[in-house]
């Protein structure tokens, strides 16, 4: 059976200040690249097919943990968030007029202005996933996690997600008739020595 293990990138400054980045290509802040330098893949993952979304801060996250530079795959950028890109979420959900909604309350169509909807990730996300012949460590972003844990979870966007997504940890996901949440559910990456 096919694996895809999904890691998010580091902090970022704007992640720090919360601000939207959507597909501004904010490098990873000093301290977390320090940090992700002190991890590394799983043993049983360390040989697996390594990509990245274009963004360099999933290049750089994935080529710290994996020592090894990614392939990089256009279909792994982040979600288009559009005329909301830079600014401050929590400034969007206090105005009301904004049009901002918590992700409980999306659905697939839910889209930022002039951004991308979930189910626009997923149409780009679903041939890149079908393409897949060998284990993969996909490192990109909340937005792209989201879609394939919403696929694998049968979650649509609607009420509490099943899932929680935790930075230094694969999710994993399994390929076969379709995406399903692996066994394990995910695997914390490892001290480098340990």
């Amino acid at each position: 059976m096919v694996q895809l293990a999904i890691l998010r990138h580091g902090h970022t400054p704007w992640n720090r200040a919360g601000r939207i980045q959507g597909r501004t290509d904010i490098a990873l802040e000093e301290s977390a690249a320090a940090d992700l330098a002190r991890l590394r893949l799983p043993g049983e993952w360390a040989g697996a097919d390594l990509v990245a979304s274009p963004l360099k801060r999933a290049v750089e996250t994935a080529r710290l943990v994996a020592g090894r530079d990614p392939a990089v795959d256009p279909a792994l950028i982040e979600m288009d968030w559009g005329d909301w890109e830079g600014l401050h979420g929590l400034d969007l959900k206090a105005d009301a007029n904004s049009g901002f909604r918590d992700i409980e309350d999306w659905g697939w169509d839910y889209r930022p202005p002039a951004g991308e909807s979930p189910a626009d990730v997923w149409a780009r996300l679903d041939p890149w996933v079908k393409s897949l012949k060998r284990d993969t460590v996909a490192v990109c972003h909340i937005g792209i996690m989201r879609v394939l844990l919403a696929q694998a979870h049968g979650w649509n966007f609607s009420g509490s997600a099943p899932f929680r997504i935790k930075r230094n940890w694969l999710f994993l996901i399994d390929l076969k008739d379709g995406l399903k949440v692996g066994t394990p559910e995910r695997i914390k990456l490892l001290e480098r020595g340990a």
